[in-house]
């Protein structure tokens, strides 16, 4: 029988870009990309896989949606490292 929420990855995605409340959802769901690339299975129904995103740029204008690919690519590519990196040192 599995365990429920036994297995939950959870984790933060920090920039200091600009971004407001819609792009910093935009970077988290695409953050979790990171998830997806080095963990099997995720986001089952027994786990809380989730990843969150925040940002210090505030004060200036938001991202072009270009760019906000771009970070948002970057940012999986981090959490892909980051998970990797923690199960080796676990």
């Amino acid at each position: 029988k599995p365990l429920i929420g036994a297995n939950t990855t959870i984790g933060l995605v920090a920039t200091d870009a600009p971004l407001g409340k819609v792009e910093a959802r935009r970077l988290a769901i695409m953050a979790q990309d990171g998830l997806a690339r080095a963990i099997r299975p995720v986001h089952t129904p027994f786990d809380g896989d989730t990843l969150f995103a925040m940002a210090t740029g505030s004060g200036r204008p938001a991202l072009a949606p270009v760019d906000l690919a771009v970070v948002g690519t970057l940012a999986a590519d981090c959490v892909v490292r980051a998970v990797c990196k923690a199960v080796g040192l676990a």
